[in-house]
């Protein structure tokens, strides 16, 4: 994958492919619910793997029963292909 930045039809078409996910301000989010703090630790925690195993490490900010994702390529300057890609595993969880 090159890491190519996008430009805003290509995230919009790539937007078509993840469920709830939106692109502001050169981010790519989501909101996730939970039961409780325990489940959204968990989901944390897996999502820090996918990050790891990836080399490509979202911002998250999490607490009782909610974690918030963002994605961005840093040094493109913006949303890029890698981000859907890895939105896409964090969405398989």
């Amino acid at each position: 994958m090159e890491r190519k930045k996008l430009d805003t039809k290509e995230i919009s078409t790539a937007l078509a492919g993840i469920e709830d996910w939106k692109a502001e301000n050169d981010i790519l989010s989501k909101r996730f619910e939970f039961k409780n703090f325990a489940e959204a630790l968990e989901f944390v925690n897996k999502v820090g793997e996918i990050a790891e195993r990836h080399d490509h490490h979202p911002d998250i900010h999490f607490g009782w029963g909610y974690a918030e994702i963002n994605l961005t390529t840093h040094d493109r300057g913006g949303i890029t292909d890698f981000d859907f890609a890895v939105a896409k595993e964090i969405g398989k969880i």
